[in-house]
């Protein structure tokens, strides 16, 4: 994994999510293939992989740079700035 300087400045706890799934897919009428929490605010969003990628969106738009997975099972972190997991 790579080191990554944005890890330390996240508030703990980590926040709630704000949601159970992408309100933003859900208001186009869209299916979100995974989902991403924002270890910054708790901003839920969809993948890459989704077609509108609001995960990206979000980062673009807000700056906060690392999501986890807000996959059942899973626990792995993005951060975006460094384009790696953290």
């Amino acid at each position: 994994m790579k080191q990554c300087t944005h890890i330390d400045a996240l508030p703990r706890p980590e926040p709630a999510p704000r949601s159970e799934t992408c309100l933003e897919c859900l208001a186009a009428g869209t299916d979100p293939v995974q989902l991403r929490l924002c270890l910054e605010c708790g901003h839920v969003a969809c993948c890459d992989s989704s077609p509108l990628r609001h995960a990206t969106a979000h980062y673009e738009d807000s700056g906060h740079p690392v999501m986890r997975t807000f996959e059942p099972g899973e626990s792995w972190r993005w951060c975006f700035v460094d384009h790696g997991l953290v």
